[in-house]
């Protein structure tokens, strides 16, 4: 049987962050929250997932710079846990998950009367991601060479299509099944990786289990590189 062969090519793009500080930094709650109100969308994204692709062999389970500050040096236990607990994965752009972090932060001020300050030389920086998108010269018309491509792309590139694009532009899909769906009429399978949650993987183990989906629809176990 000839391969499904797709219209338009699907191209491997990857990208590149510069990080700047931004200036910006807050010792206590409440400028903690007046900062975040106004932030760039790229700094709630920089502090929410740079670490990623920055640390993809370690856990899977990525630091949130907010909740780590809020619990480790301003010591408020309680409010760093609803932080951290945040699903960002459930959120379709950077603007909603702003709003929830906001949202978290202004309940639990409301219970507060005092405000611990953070010692000298503890303040939370906020950070920019300033991000350069590039094209990598990978691309697939058909499944299997999909999944080639899958294989030697860079852990950038994956990020890059299959969160951080949905998340920079407000998009409700990923990159990937957009086009498995769209271009090589594979709904199913773009299902199985619309419900992966990348936040629960190390980029490796993402790479692995998105392989994993596409030679089950191939009805093949392909030599992995």
């Amino acid at each position: 049987m000839t391969p499904a062969m797709a219209p338009s090519p699907f191209r491997f793009w990857t990208r590149l962050t510069l990080t700047r500080l931004t200036g910006r930094r807050a010792a206590d709650l409440a400028e903690f929250l007046e900062h975040l109100r106004t932030v760039p969308a790229s700094v709630i994204f920089h502090h929410t997932h740079h670490f990623l692709v920055q640390h993809q062999h370690l856990s899977p389970e990525p630091p949130n710079d907010l909740a780590f500050w809020v619990t480790n040096v301003l010591q408020e236990d309680r409010l760093g846990e609803r932080l951290a607990a945040i699903d960002t994965v459930q959120f379709p752009s950077l603007e909603d998950l702003r709003d929830r972090v906001v949202g978290v932060i202004d309940e639990y001020l409301e219970t507060r009367q005092e405000l611990r300050t953070a010692p000298p030389g503890e303040e939370f920086h906020f950070m920019d991601a300033i991000s350069f998108t590039l094209p990598t010269g990978h691309q697939a018309r058909t499944l299997a060479e999909f999944a080639r491509e899958l294989r030697q792309v860079t852990y950038g590139a994956i990020a890059y299509h299959l969160f951080e694009s949905r998340l920079r532009v407000g998009s409700d899909d990923n990159d990937f099944s957009r086009w498995l769906e769209r271009d090589l009429s594979e709904p199913e399978l773009a299902a199985g990786v619309r419900k992966l949650d990348p936040y629960t993987y190390t980029m490796e183990g993402l790479r692995q289990r998105l392989l994993g989906l596409i030679e089950l629809r191939l009805g093949t176990t392909a030599p992995r590189a």
